[in-house]
């Protein structure tokens, strides 16, 4: 992340002096239009940052409305038919319904079981990363030529040398198009991870009061961006670059959760269990914990080498260069569970879980005991207190009997 960070400084920088710095053809079209209609200098970066921070918390309810103001702005029907695909009716009017229906549905969940309600918030999980990224590629660029556009002219045809047959370079529009799209793209896409993975949290919460505060948090959010970017355009960029800060500092979590969720919705809607038998020699996992350094929720392939290690294989952020980890040395065991299944390092009473299975593991755990010669397999999570409250009435099994 640290080279990442040194990367973009450069292009950055020139993005800025690009945009407060006009061109001649620039200066040629303030001097044509009239000068208190004329932005200062840089506006255009300061509103393109806040708009994209704000879709990029909620990229369905922010492209909507975008598209929605949009839309209520152009007064004829030519300037109507030059609009982007995002300000159709047809597609902002089902975005916001669709957003309309979910927060119904957040309010309605403080009373329902989460049985109810999790599927449906499994399905706007995904609707979320769809749109976030659908969003990257195709509304952030077709919106930063549109704030551009809208305060290089301020509303007034543009006198550029270049429109009168002079041969120019418009040095202003080239730094423009190739260093603050880029940029504002690689922004956009920094916080909408933070947003999907708190998505994740409120999908994997089992509390219903707590996923409608979270998601109304968030919608706060959007509302404190919009509003700092209206009453002031560099007090709302400023406040959008505190937020893609803090995703920034917390990208690595927030990519690793985003994948761990996205994995477990997969393998559930899906059914892969039913499909799924495990390999031989080497299984996809995730890590649980943090151990020597590589935190928690990596995703990797476990193997057991020809020492008897046990060895986790992984690539940071998924196509970084292949790094090896090997587990703590110690009495291993699969753990059944109910949602989803792990792996256990056993010291005398205490179990500790070290890796996660997803879903499609459920029912061949003794498989994967099997493949990694571990010391058996036992309960764990909400099965380990069925089988504990079933003992009760003398059931054979405990909550720590291995198979």
């Amino acid at each position: 992340m640290q080279k990442l960070s040194r990367a973009l400084v450069v292009p950055i920088v020139l993005a800025l002096i690009a945009g407060i710095f006009p061109s001649s053809s620039a200066r040629a079209a303030d001097t044509a239009a009239p000068a208190q209609n004329s932005p200062p200098p840089g506006v255009d970066i300061a509103k393109t940052l806040s708009t994209v921070t704000g879709v990029a918390i909620s990229p369905l309810l922010g492209v909507g409305a975008v598209g929605c103001y949009q839309y209520m702005k152009a007064k004829s029907p030519e300037e109507k038919a030059k609009l982007p695909w995002f300000a159709n009716p047809l597609f902002w009017l089902p975005a916001l319904l669709l957003v309309a229906a979910c927060a119904a549905k957040d309010c309605a969940g403080i009373v329902l079981p989460p049985g109810l309600k999790k599927p449906i918030d499994a399905l706007e999980t995904v609707e979320h990363k769809i749109s976030g990224l659908v969003a990257t590629g195709a509304f952030v660029p077709i919106m930063v030529n549109i704030i551009h556009e809208a305060n290089s002219t301020a509303g007034q045809p543009a006198a550029s040398l270049s429109s009168l047959g002079l041969a120019v370079i418009d040095w202003h529009n080239i730094f423009y198009n190739v260093l603050v799209t880029p940029v504002a793209m690689v922004a956009f896409f920094i916080v909408f991870l933070a947003s999907n993975a708190l998505n994740i949290v409120i999908l994997l919460s089992p509390f219903g009061a707590l996923d409608a505060g979270l998601k109304a948090a968030r919608t706060a959010l959007i509302g404190t961006v919009a509003v700092t970017a209206w009453t002031n355009p560099w007090v709302g960029v400023a406040w959008a670059l505190l937020i893609i800060l803090f995703s920034y500092l917390i990208a690595g979590w927030s990519f690793r959760l985003s994948h761990f969720g996205l994995v477990f919705i997969w393998d559930y809607f899906t059914g892969r269990k039913h499909r799924f038998q495990p390999d031989g020699t080497s299984n996809a996992m995730f890590l649980s914990r943090k151990i020597n350094k590589v935190p928690a929720r990596t995703y990797g392939k476990l193997q057991r080498a020809a020492n008897g290690d046990l060895i986790l294989d992984y690539r940071p952020w998924l196509v970084l260069p292949r790094r090896t980890l090997i587990m703590p040395a110690g009495s291993y065991e699969a753990g059944r569970g109910l949602f989803y299944s792990e792996i256990l390092r056993v010291e005398g009473d205490y179990a500790k879980t070290m890796i996660l299975l997803p879903p499609r593991y459920l029912g061949h755990e003794e498989a994967v005991a099997k493949i990694y010669q571990f010391a058996g397999v036992r309960d764990v999570g909400m099965r380990a207190a069925w089988s504990w409250f079933k003992s009760l009435f003398g059931a054979s099994r405990t909550a720590a009997a291995r198979t």
